[in-house]
């Protein structure tokens, strides 16, 4: 029996079976709105035979997209927007939901085909914020630090986009703390050079997101799943590393997250990422050994074999695929046919199911 294809349940609800679609973002929003290819591109992936399909990192508060077309959940009306999106995604039998997230330092740049640029006031941008007046490279803008009442404001976003996932339809919510976005450079000393509650020990840098996390939870049905994307490592000496995101797991399991989705770096643009194949595999092997908690596997998976390898050796619960999501949406429905496995078929498109 294969264990990709085999379902796992989280809370009171039940994945199909272990292949997650990762958060990408798509820069095709307006104002924050999800649109036609929004619908069509995660509903293609739920058509496919994904289990969980998540939005892409969805922005609480405006100045909290990476740039001006981003996802966004901060309002009620933004959250009817995505009902549609959430119904077709159900109807295929696979769970919608979303990663919230907030940019931090990294926000008002543009998007990728058109120059990875500081996106100005004049141009619809808007200035950036973070821990500490850090920024993250010669192209970012220095960041206004955030004072202790932003920081409670941005809590409370948290908490009522959580609130508008769940009434548009999401069954599962994703908080990103990963990849150099706001509460990533909390968590970082790299980033975070506060000296009050908010920074310093790692009792005091990991205080914002655990109190996100909490805050979340509280609001978040109870069989429903909190989810949490870490950064596992700086991959920089002297940054964020595995035994303090095994430490934050910890916390986070404790405050009621319910799976780590284990990725890595984005905090500095000059680390040295020893990527190919698998490689942030052990990351997320060694959280779920250390830190007691299910884990998603994340980066350059892209075989069924492979991923049925990983959850095979116990190293993660799920995995999570991005690009090979991209190239070939119905991915899963291949890998099931290689592994042998049985997966319902759309039934619009039996007549091409192989014999």
């Amino acid at each position: 029996m294969s264990l990709l294809f085999s379902p796992l349940t989280l809370r009171g609800v039940e994945l199909r079976n272990r292949i997650v679609v990762s958060p990408m973002c798509q820069y095709s929003s307006a104002d924050g709105y999800p649109g036609d290819w929004h619908l069509v591109h995660l509903g293609s992936r739920a058509v496919g035979g994904a289990a969980l399909v998540m939005v892409e990192a969805t922005a609480v508060s405006p100045e909290g997209r990476i740039s001006p077309q981003d996802s966004g959940l901060w309002s009620a009306d933004h959250g009817a927007a995505f009902e549609r999106i959430t119904a077709f995604i159900a109807a295929q039998g696979a769970v919608p939901g979303i990663q919230l997230a907030h940019a931090g330092r990294k926000a008002s740049t543009d998007a990728p085909w058109r120059g990875r640029r500081l996106v100005g006031e004049a141009e619809g941008g808007w200035q950036p914020v973070g821990p500490s007046p850090i920024r993250f490279d010669d192209i970012c803008a220095v960041p206004r630090e955030l004072t202790r009442a932003d920081i409670a404001s941005l809590t409370s976003r948290f908490r009522d986009s959580t609130r508008w996932a769940v009434a548009a339809g999401f069954r599962a919510v994703e908080l990103h703390m990963a990849h150099g976005y706001l509460m990533h450079e909390f968590l970082s000393p790299l980033s975070n050079g506060r000296t009050d509650e908010y920074g310093g020990t790692l009792e005091r840098r990991m205080r914002f997101p655990l109190e996100v996390a909490a805050a979340v939870r509280e609001v978040l049905p109870a069989d429903l799943p909190l989810l949490v994307r870490i950064s596992a490592t700086d991959w920089v000496d002297g940054g964020w590393d595995l035994p303090q995101s095994i430490e934050l797991s910890r916390r986070l399991a404790a405050v009621g997250v319910d799976l780590i989705d284990c990725s890595s770096g984005g905090t500095t643009p000059d680390a040295v990422i020893p990527s190919g194949p698998g490689y942030q595999v052990p990351l997320a092997d060694a959280i779920r050994r250390e830190a007691g908690i299910p884990t998603c596997a994340v980066g350059f998976i892209t075989s069924a074999a492979q991923a049925e390898t990983i959850l095979a050796c116990g190293q993660a619960d799920a995995v999570s695929l991005a690009r090979e999501l991209l190239r070939d949406p119905y991915w899963p429905l291949h890998a099931a046919r290689e592994l042998g496995a049985a997966i319902k078929w759309p039934i619009q498109y039996e007549r091409a199911r192989p014999a």
